[in-house]
């Protein structure tokens, strides 16, 4: 059961909508996805409407394969690196949360510590990471690497990753910055620690020139699935951006990444689950599953077989689009999205689909999508709410984000607010107050009591 009376909210930052053919909507814009005057409006339009955080998705790189069909994707050709954008974002805002995301497997831990204490310095603790291991060869081949290693390794770096910059996030103390001019000193040195870390796949040795945060340490999210992601969620994630589109899902979910918790000596309510809800909103029900519609025609065949291929990782222009796809050629695993790839292939194996049926059910990555006016969004929200499954939502919309915005702040937000489900102002000035999440002591500073406790200082 959610700890939280009120539901949490996070508004997902995709370009020009969620869905792949939203940049074709004749009354968006294809360009707004190069423009950060577009990011910027819709990241204030979320915080009139009190939402806890805006959340920019990333995956570097794009392919150089498959280009014919790789030409028909809007989202992968142009994409802002997240800190950029979330600094700018920062500047316009006062109290909405900027997530971001960084891959463990690509990137170091000074590196990924540093960009988001600067983030979370220059909004007054706002920021938060999203901790991903990457899913695509072509992201490895940017970085180096022929192709991705192996899932499970990937996760095992990702834990220690964590704990390294977790580390450097403890440097110093929050009253370890003096700026004593008469005796000049700039820090106290007892308040300063310098990380000394060897594991086996870091060994760093140094320290962090930033200041603690107003939050402390940035919230740190994931979004795993598969039994290792839900692990690393369990041990180290504040947030999860889950995935569940029933409410018997929901529960499944909520209750084993949280029962996990306890070994890793965290309570539940240190961690908020927001299964992604995508919508498209409009006056009746009928035109919002028409606009729907319109999209899903929009998709060139292609890019369907290619969204398929990447989450089966297997070849499928082979096989014709409308008949099934033999169960004799799925591969036996994955090494990328793992819970994406058993999902389909137990639908391939179980109900044997079309391709074609098979993406249209995929192509909200397992999420159906809503079709609705406000109300029956808001009625849909506090069902799912209220069933103890979730502590809120992550928000998503189909295109043209900042009109499916508009409506959701000016008629979703009030009702629910009118229900008691969501706040009217927000709780404070950082995320983790917004959030209702605790503010992390130094880790040197339980040290130092437990020293103290035992009669050792």
């Amino acid at each position: 059961m959610n700890s939280d009376k009120q539901m949490r909210l996070a508004l997902m930052h995709m370009n020009t909508g969620v869905h792949i053919a939203s940049w074709q909507d004749p009354q968006g814009r294809a360009c707004d996805a190069a423009d950060i005057n577009h990011y910027i409006k819709n990241a204030q339009q979320a915080e009139r409407g009190k939402f806890d955080l805006v959340f920019d998705t990333d995956s570097p790189g794009v392919s150089d394969e498959q280009i014919e069909t790789w030409s028909r994707r809007g989202f992968r050709h142009t994409k802002f690196e997240p800190l950029t954008l979330l600094s700018v974002i920062a500047s316009h805002t006062k109290f909405i949360g900027l997530g971001g995301t960084m891959s463990t497997s690509f990137n170091q831990p000074f590196s990924i510590a540093r960009l988001f204490a600067s983030l979370d310095l220059i909004s007054g603790g706002r920021s938060a990471w999203n901790v991903v291991t990457s899913a695509n060869d072509y992201a490895a081949r940017v970085y180096g690497l022929d192709k991705l290693p192996p899932h499970d390794d990937r996760y095992a770096r990702a834990h220690e990753f964590v704990e390294v910059v977790k580390g450097f996030w403890d440097t110093y103390e929050d009253d370890a910055f003096v700026w004593d001019i008469e005796n000049s000193r700039y820090i106290d040195p007892d308040k300063f620690h310098s990380l000394q870390h060897e594991g086996e796949h870091f060994k760093v040795r140094g320290a962090l020139a930033l200041m603690r945060s107003p939050q402390g340490q940035p919230v740190i999210a994931q979004a795993g699935l598969s039994n290792a992601g839900r692990e690393l969620a369990a041990e180290t994630a504040e947030i999860i951006f889950g995935s569940a589109d029933t409410i018997p899902k929901a529960l499944e979910y909520y209750n084993d990444v949280k029962g996990r918790m306890a070994k890793y000596g965290r309570e539940s309510e240190d961690l908020k689950i927001l299964p992604g809800f995508s919508m498209m909103l409009a006056d009746s029900k009928e035109e919002a599953e028409e606009k729907f519609h319109i999209l899903d025609e929009l998709v060139h065949p292609d890019v369907m077989r290619q969204i398929l291929e990447e989450d089966l990782e297997m070849d499928l222009r082979g096989f014709p689009l409308d008949e099934p796809i033999p169960v004799e050629a799925l591969p036996e695993t994955s090494n990328s999205h793992l819970a994406y790839f058993n999902y389909l292939s137990n639908i391939v194996r179980t109900e044997k689909p079309t391709m074609r049926k098979l993406y249209q059910h995929w192509a909200g990555r397992g999420r159906n999508t809503f079709c609705g006016t406000p109300m029956q969004a808001a009625d849909r929200m506090e069902e799912f709410f209220l069933s103890g499954g979730l502590d809120g939502f992550m928000i998503s919309f189909q295109t043209t984000p900042e009109a499916q915005l508009e409506i959701f702040v000016e008629k979703v937000i009030p009702e629910l607010q009118r229900r008691g489900l969501f706040r009217t102002e927000y709780a404070g000035t950082t995320l983790r107050a917004n959030l209702n999440l605790k503010r992390p002591p130094n880790r040197y500073l339980n040290k130092v009591k437990a020293m103290a406790d035992a009669g050792g200082v």
